[in-house]
């Protein structure tokens, strides 16, 4: 007898490991092998959609501390002088596969989630300060063109340079994959950037547009084509491999995190749109403030759940943040929470690496999965009579602009 006996998923102890029942020796298996049938029906669920892209990533948790005084310019705690947060960071790459190699020549996500005391703030962002196009309804044909021709299934190199040839804003972000930024030498030797416009809002009200930059303590360093060539075909996993193995050593990678802030009437005269994500702001005109630092020093426990099932959106933002006219964002803040319900769950943001440390006080309910849920009592509507939570617009402290 022993407590470490295997169940069943709804905790009945398990005869068997190895053999399944059957109608004697060579006989048919039977269908009331309750164990075997969800052994194999669980099996065959294991996996989820993959993200459309970015699929390919590793990740960890670490801590965001803020260094500097950023407070005239946002309200958000999350980046209040001396304020820590919990963090868990997602690196990636946009093209290819779960199974692609990391070094191949692409583009790097950098997304960081803050578990703040206003709720979950997320920044998606990549490893450049811009990108190849400036209008979300451009963005699954760019996809498309980087992904397999439907026929062979085969990566195409005369699609991808068709479709950046006919999209000539796309030029910017072309000479940084194409250049030595193309390849970092891992994720900790690279830097990361929210690349967008966001917008800042104080105490008193007043209104900023900031951009993000995050500046690897480690330094930048990167790799050779031919170099990545061959780390490609001898192990895929090298950069996950390279960050899990830094942590476990105690080598924590950080980055410090400052912003570029632009005064809210700028925007309106500045000599191109601040707002297009083709373009960065010349430092001589914005110069860095120095926010934080980023470091990340815990690996995950369970790479699935906690890195694979975490789910990243411009869309979450907290008080004294908001989005801009950039349109790639706009289109980003709808169709990553889609996304994110179509890959995860209906209820993602119940996972424990999606749920927040601020209190949820909403009317949503049900859907697949639930697990959390509201008293008997709590009415599930709104205007209601019952004490229900009620919206405030000065606490949410939106942003917003005039064209």
């Amino acid at each position: 007898m022993t407590d470490n006996n295997t169940t069943t998923q709804t905790g009945t102890p398990v005869g068997s490991d190895a053999h399944s029942l059957t109608a004697g020796a060579d006989g048919v298996t039977a269908l009331h092998d309750r164990y075997l049938v969800e052994k194999l029906a669980q099996f065959n669920r294991e996996r989820i959609p993959e993200r459309i892209v970015h699929a390919k990533g590793g990740g960890a948790f670490g801590e965001f501390v803020v260094t500097g005084d950023v407070s005239a310019y946002t309200k958000a705690a999350v980046f209040q002088p001396g304020t820590s947060t919990r963090t868990v960071q997602r690196f990636s790459s946009v093209a290819g596969e779960q199974g692609s190699p990391d070094t191949w020549r692409d583009v790097r996500g950098f997304s960081v989630k803050f578990y703040t005391t206003e709720g979950n703030y997320d920044i998606v962002g990549n490893n450049t300060p811009v990108f190849f196009i400036r209008d979300g309804i451009k963005f699954p044909d760019f996809i498309h063109s980087q992904k397999r021709l439907p026929g062979s299934g085969l990566r195409d190199a005369d699609m991808q340079w068709d479709f950046w040839t006919l999209s000539p804003e796309s030029a910017h972000q072309v000479t940084y994959l194409m250049g030595d930024r193309g390849i970092p030498r891992s994720w900790r030797h690279m830097p990361g950037f929210g690349s967008h416009t966001y917008q800042w809002i104080n105490a008193a009200g007043e209104r900023f547009w900031v951009k993000y930059h995050f500046e690897a303590l480690q330094g930048n360093e990167e790799m050779a084509g031919a170099e990545a060539e061959a780390i490609a075909g001898a192990d895929a996993d090298y950069y996950r491999r390279d960050l899990y193995e830094a942590i476990e050593r105690g080598e924590f990678p950080a980055w410090k995190v400052s912003v570029q802030v632009m005064p809210y009437e700028d925007a309106k005269t500045y000599r191109f749109n601040p707002f297009d994500l083709t373009k960065v702001w010349p430092h001589a005109d914005y110069p860095l403030i120095e926010v934080g630092v980023h470091t990340l020093n815990e690996n995950p426990e369970n790479f699935f759940a906690q890195i694979e099932q975490a789910a990243f959106s411009p869309a979450n933002t907290v008080p004294g943040i908001d989005i801009s006219p950039d349109k790639m964002l706009m289109a980003r803040v709808f169709s990553y929470p889609d996304a994110q319900r179509y890959r995860v769950g209906t209820n993602y943001n119940e996972l424990p690496v999606n749920r927040p440390v601020a209190p949820v006080h909403n009317y949503s309910q049900d859907g697949a999965a639930r697990h959390e849920f509201k008293p008997a009592d709590a009415p599930v509507y709104a205007p209601n009579s019952f004490g229900g939570p009620t919206a405030d617009a000065a606490r949410a402290g939106e942003g917003s602009w005039e064209s």
